[in-house]
């Protein structure tokens, strides 16, 4: 597979994600449920802390990838829903420093939204990967 970043601008880049890419060469596309701060039997961890539930959810992000043979370095596009859109952003060093080694800067989209599926949780991030 291969990934070429369409930015007429530079502004998203710095932020860590380009405005589009062109993907070319795949042959697999997993496209992923939304991932929260939950544990193995769907409880929600982390209650009231934002930077808590940006990384356990980036956690079963990644757990989802590896059982479909993917990483984050497969992923194309993730859109992020957050009750907080202020408090994730203070918090979004942790999306560079997981996408930061993998050398990839997906295409993004972040939602303010008044709540998710399960009261208390305060981050989701659903992704589209490709191999």
């Amino acid at each position: 597979m291969e990934r070429t970043a369409v930015n007429p601008w530079e502004w998203s880049t710095k932020l860590g994600y380009n405005q589009a890419e062109v993907i070319t060469g795949a042959t697999r596309q997993v496209i992923c449920a939304g991932q929260t701060s939950v544990d193995g039997d769907g409880n929600p961890r982390h209650p009231g802390d934002m930077r808590g539930q940006i990384g356990l959810a980036l956690d079963n992000l990644e757990a989802v990838l590896g059982r479909a043979g993917m990483d984050l370095g497969n992923v194309v596009k993730l859109g992020i829903y957050a009750t907080d859109v202020d408090e994730a952003l203070r918090n979004f060093d942790l999306m560079g420093m997981r996408f930061g080694p993998h050398r990839v800067a997906p295409p993004m989209t972040l939602l303010g939204v008044t709540r998710l599926a399960i009261p208390g949780l305060l981050f989701e991030v659903e992704a589209t990967a490709m191999a």
